[in-house]
């Protein structure tokens, strides 16, 4: 009698496989409410941040070493999302819980009218990581094909291109040692009706709430077909975009610092050598 053959189980997708926007990605099909790639709940989540937070320390201190010793590398996460998706909780939980000393965070307003003058990329350029450091963009050069396309604030014409030159920027950034992490926070209308309504319940919110966050949600249809079509034009090979389900705020937390995480063991930046004689200086040491 033949032996039955043993059907192997797949490995679980890791969170760089399950969140990235693939061809053919829809971002009307994603539960918000989903944790892709991990099974645990609120509490089995919130006890990875410690955990992994000491993984990327680890990494990030051995970036900064090697830009010391004359290394060019840095990171960089760009981080989009819907008012009151969370992009403040990754700044406090997920960067905050690295080294400040390492990290480059840059907060994208609107342009400044001296910003104005010159090529929407010319500020993104300037707001670029030195070496050894981890860039953070809280909105970013994607505001230029988002809040602009929605409210026709350029012609068409003018915002159609920059995909092109979005992903031309971005090739020439990794290429010249900065592998960039984007992520998309997406929440649901009804979770961010929620939330702002969080905010006028308490006093100690108030300061968060923007009347105008109300105005923007009457656009949400066009937000999301700007964004589809920000993945869809610029999710490619070398620097895809990954979308977070973020109605659960502890899974979008870990699901970012497993993103940063995976991008940093990628560059496994090494401990560099030294240009003394670590016996001699030892031996000098004693001596004094």
């Amino acid at each position: 009698m033949a032996k039955k053959t043993k059907k192997s189980t797949p490995a679980p997708l890791t969170f760089t496989e399950a969140l990235r926007a693939a061809p053919g990605f829809d971002l009307r099909a994603v539960d918000t409410r989903s944790t892709p790639a991990f099974e645990g709940g609120k509490a089995a989540g919130q006890s990875l941040l410690g955990p992994l937070a000491a993984r990327i320390a680890d990494l990030q201190e051995r970036l900064y070493a090697e830009a010391k010793e004359g290394a060019d590398r840095s990171l960089l996460l760009v981080v989009q999302g819907m008012d009151t998706s969370g992009k403040g909780g990754i700044m406090r939980h997920v960067v905050g819980a690295m080294d400040p000393q390492g990290i480059h965070l840059t907060s994208f307003k609107a342009p400044s009218p001296q910003e104005r003058k010159h090529p929407f990329l010319w500020r993104i350029r300037n707001a670029l990581p030195a070496p050894g450091l981890i860039g953070v963009f809280d909105r970013s050069h994607y505001e230029d094909v988002l809040i602009v396309r929605v409210h026709d604030l350029v012609p068409r014409a003018t915002w159609s291109r920059r995909y092109g030159q979005i992903n031309a920027f971005e090739k020439r950034v990794v290429e010249s040692g900065t592998p960039v992490v984007k992520v998309m926070l997406h929440i649901s209308p009804d979770e961010q009706k929620a939330r702002l309504g969080e905010r006028l319940d308490r006093p100690d919110k108030h300061w968060k709430f923007n009347p105008a966050d109300i105005d923007e949600r009457l656009h949400w249809p066009a937000y999301m077909e700007a964004y589809q079509a920000a993945i869809d034009r610029c999710s490619t090979d070398l620097v895809p975009w990954f979308v977070v389900p973020a109605d659960r705020k502890w899974y979008a937390r870990l699901a970012v610092t497993q993103l940063v995480l995976a991008a940093l063991e990628g560059m496994a930046p090494q401990w560099p050598a030294v240009s003394f004689d670590v016996e001699e200086q030892r031996r000098r040491l004693a001596e004094s």
